[in-house]
């Protein structure tokens, strides 16, 4: 029995929305059986003293019994009890009377929806034609059930415009003023997203740092740590160290619907699958997860910074990023070749 934590998080029932921002991946919808989780469980059981289960790692809470799957999740959890966080459904926000009543239940205070400029905008990047209407009525039921929404937002250079349009309609719907006396305050806050997954895709229209609006920057998470590529590069030039991907005391794996198991620190592509729940012995599967032996993470000991920025950096470009969003990005790239 190993002293580490484990969380497992677990795509049990899918996610409505194919955001072109998401730095999973997109994976196919794909219900599992009923009794994987406690098969899941047990998997690891004989190893870690403490399991936290989540049926979610997409939408939480995209099955119809979601009040019993909490529950659930709770008793399968072990010396753990899994938490809400600032996570919801707004698919079922809006859908279900019922939903909202049980993130109160549960001790939600605030829930985090996320934005890509206005209606047009919003319903290209989550894939889904109604979605920002959906995240407007979504904001007015969650205050009107004493819950504080707080907006993200994702830039790019498709959207900046979009997003000061956006800013402006929090100010017109008086979201601040209106959650004045709840236990949050409203939030909107923008930034550019990693770049890994599908949000790796949309790399030639990241935001450069001189075309972000002016009125956006107050609200740009963090924006004192902004860099742009030229600036990374320019660190990592000389950076000899080699990227390093570790869990210390607890560690947080991801289960697709096809039980491929991956580590929680880039996207889940091939590259990084540690192995397949069905496919491998437990005994073989718990060893590379705790000695971190990996396809992805052995080739990360043989390259440094200084290698990926000159291979794959580009001194010329004035796109964001914040240093270790960026060398994730350097890592993608190399893996992308050597895994072709």
């Amino acid at each position: 029995m190993h002293s580490k934590s484990l969380i497992l998080a677990v795509d049990m029932y899918g996610c409505p929305n194919r955001c072109r921002h998401c730095w999973l991946g997109h994976m196919p919808n794909k219900q599992m059986d009923s009794d994987s989780d406690i098969w899941i469980v047990n998997y690891f059981k004989p190893y870690f003293n403490q399991i936290t289960y989540y049926s979610w790692l997409r939408e939480p809470d995209f099955c119809s019994d979601y009040k019993e799957r909490w529950k659930r999740d709770i008793q399968l959890s072990v010396n753990s009890t899994p938490q809400r966080f600032e996570l919801a459904s707004f698919w079922r926000i809006v859908r279900d009377p019922e939903y909202v009543k049980f993130l109160k239940d549960v001790g939600t205070k605030k829930i985090q929806l996320t934005f890509f400029g206005m209606e047009e905008l919003t319903d290209k990047y989550v894939g889904r034609k109604g979605a920002f209407q959906e995240l407007l009525k979504a904001t007015e039921i969650l205050i009107d059930n004493h819950i504080t929404p707080r907006w993200q937002a994702f830039i790019n250079d498709e959207n900046k415009n979009s997003l000061v349009e956006l800013l402006q309609l929090t100010e017109t719907l008086k979201l601040r003023e209106r959650c004045i006396s709840l236990q949050d305050e409203f939030k909107f806050f923008i930034h550019a997203g990693s770049c890994d997954g599908e949000n790796r895709k949309l790399y030639d229209i990241r935001i450069q740092r001189s075309d972000i609006p002016e009125v956006l920057k107050k609200y740009y998470l963090d924006f004192e740590k902004v860099l742009t590529e030229r600036e990374c590069v320019e660190r990592l030039e000389n950076d000899t160290s080699y990227p390093s991907y570790h869990n210390d005391d607890l560690i947080v794996l991801y289960i697709s619907n096809i039980y491929n198991v991956y580590f929680n620190f880039t996207n889940m592509s091939e590259a990084w699958k540690i192995g397949n729940l069905k496919e491998e012995s437990s005994e073989e599967l718990v060893r590379r997860v705790l000695e971190e032996d990996t396809y992805a993470l052995n080739l990360a000991k043989a390259i440094s910074f200084k290698e990926l920025a000159g291979k794959y950096g580009d001194r010329r470009s004035r796109r964001v990023f914040f240093l270790d969003d960026y060398k994730d990005y350097l890592m993608n790239c190399f893996l992308d070749d050597k895994f072709r």
